[in-house]
């Protein structure tokens, strides 16, 4: 276990442990897991208003209590008034890294990683283009020699279909899932889909019915996720509009990715969308592709862990660095 002792609090969202992990990992860092359960009112109120913020904590989750770690990484809406109470009961002896826009001031934490589309300013805050997770091309070549058996048999190029759904500001009805459906089922090649657990269901039965099932693949679910595989085998990668996560995920590859719109949206995300392209790590599916251009890798964990180290490499002692991490593309 390394001398460095930290906490990864989040409220167990996946999308939510993988930014924090994804940061951990780079940083060579063995966390410890923290998933926290909030009692009402608290998990419906700001977190500007919780007077006593670890009172706020429900015994179905994990206990905050001392000794309190040399670092702890938190995510979510709901750890945010836990981690900056955390630093004021430690007197500071406790290192605070908030993912995510906090909405209250970055001034309660050590160090603020936020995506640039949120537009939160600070002189702690690391802004990047997109979501922190764990994903390294050498893991997605690793994942590709596991799952290249199950798609020998489709004809190329493979593209990968990243599928999400609705949420506040996107809509996904059946409508929309043929629509989509029938844009994928033009494009020649093998067509590898997956859907999230925000797709509805029936909006994923309407695109799958525009496949062709002899050379499609399609994940609905289940214990044995091949996403990193297939990310690794895929040739083009075509995101949904509605997620962060998936679109930065996909932008690591190295392979063309393509955001496929979905009706709605908002400011931020059409900030985060056209950072993308003017980046050069994306451009918009319009039914067709271009697999002829070669994007820029975008791996914002790697030279985010640098700038942290650089930050707080006199307040603590990280561990070497991972052999993978190399400089900021």
């Amino acid at each position: 276990m390394n001398a460095l002792r930290s906490w990864i609090v989040t409220d167990g969202a996946a999308g939510l442990i993988r930014q924090c992990s994804g940061l951990a990992t780079r940083l060579g860092l063995e966390p410890s897991y923290r998933t926290i359960v909030i009692r009402q009112p608290w998990r419906t109120l700001s977190p500007a208003f919780w007077p006593l913020p670890l009172s706020a904590l429900s015994p179905r989750g994990d206990r905050l209590a001392p000794p309190w770690p040399h670092l702890v990484i938190a995510s979510g809406r709901k750890s945010v008034a836990l981690a900056a109470a955390i630093r004021r009961k430690a007197g500071g002896r406790t290192i605070t890294i908030q993912i995510q826009n906090p909405t209250i001031s970055p001034a309660n934490f050590d160090l603020v990683i936020v995506p640039r589309h949120d537009e939160v300013k600070g002189t702690n805050v690391i802004a990047t283009t997109g979501s922190l997770h764990g994903l390294t091309r050498r893991a997605l070549d690793e994942a590709a020699c596991r799952h290249k058996g199950e798609v020998a048999h489709l004809p190329r190029p493979l593209i990968l279909a990243a599928i999400g759904g609705p949420n506040r500001v996107y809509r996904f009805t059946r409508t929309d899932a043929r629509d989509l459906g029938r844009q994928l089922g033009a494009l020649e090649g093998g067509l590898l889909v997956t859907v999230s657990r925000r797709t509805p269901p029936d909006a994923a039965d309407a695109l799958m019915k525009e496949l062709d099932p002899s050379r499609s693949l399609i994940w609905q679910g289940g214990d044995s996720n091949p996403y990193e595989g297939w990310l690794g085998l895929a040739d083009s990668i075509i995101v949904t509009s509605d997620s962060v996560n998936m679109a930065t995920e996909a932008c690591i590859s190295g392979k063309p990715v393509f955001i496929a719109a979905l009706p709605g949206g908002s400011a931020k995300f059409s900030r985060f969308h056209e950072a993308l392209k003017r980046g050069g790590h994306a451009r918009d599916f319009d039914g067709a592709l271009d697999a002829s251009w070669k994007p820029v890798v975008l791996d914002d964990a790697t030279w985010v862990a640098q700038r942290v180290r650089d930050r707080l490499g006199g307040r603590l002692s990280f561990p070497g660095s991972p052999s993978e991490c190399s400089g900021r593309s």
